[in-house]
């Protein structure tokens, strides 16, 4: 079995690739973990934060091998808007209740789910359900994770005094 403790975003390393192996979008959430690839190939992975990956990305081995993800075909709605405002109500409305949605210009992309269904046919959204990968975007307050090989760690503190009252 290999072991990786390092990752690369897709686009960001070369070298041997092991095989790959194909998670949902939930699956592609990942802290310590033994993946087998298409291959049969063994790889724990193992960081001290979780990571969410992306399509195309790579977990790279102690020997400086790669395991490309994934990303699985998953039941999906595709959700469309009568125009351009309405389009981001909708966003909005999903992004209240915090649900992953992958947002494009001419449509959203949300995983199934019959309740969220109901409440945007209920908004006036036409519904379709396909198969695809989900790469739904990222919340503003998600750790990046977009880089593996360093720390932000500078070896001093960054709190800093304050000269005023916050009243």
């Amino acid at each position: 079995m290999f072991t990786a403790h390092t990752f690369k975003r897709a686009g960001e390393y070369s070298g041997e690739v092991l095989g790959t192996v194909t998670l949902s979008h939930d699956e592609r959430h990942l802290r310590r973990k033994v993946l087998t690839t298409d291959t049969e190939v063994k790889v724990l992975f193992e960081v001290a934060d979780a990571v969410s990956f992306d399509e195309g990305d790579a977990i790279e081995t102690e020997g400086g091998t790669f395991v490309v993800i994934k990303a699985a075909v998953e039941p999906l709605y595709e959700v469309k808007a009568r125009d351009a405002l309405h389009h981001s109500q909708l966003c909005w409305h999903l992004g209240n209740r915090h649900l992953p949605s992958q947002i494009e210009l001419d449509r959203i992309v949300i995983l199934k789910d019959h309740v969220i269904k109901e409440m945007l046919e209920g908004l006036g959204a036409t519904i379709t359900e396909i198969e695809g990968a989900f790469s739904p975007v990222r919340g503003a307050y998600h750790k990046s994770n977009r880089s593996s090989s360093h720390s932000h760690s500078h070896g001093h503190s960054h709190h800093h005094s304050h000269d005023h009252s916050h009243n």
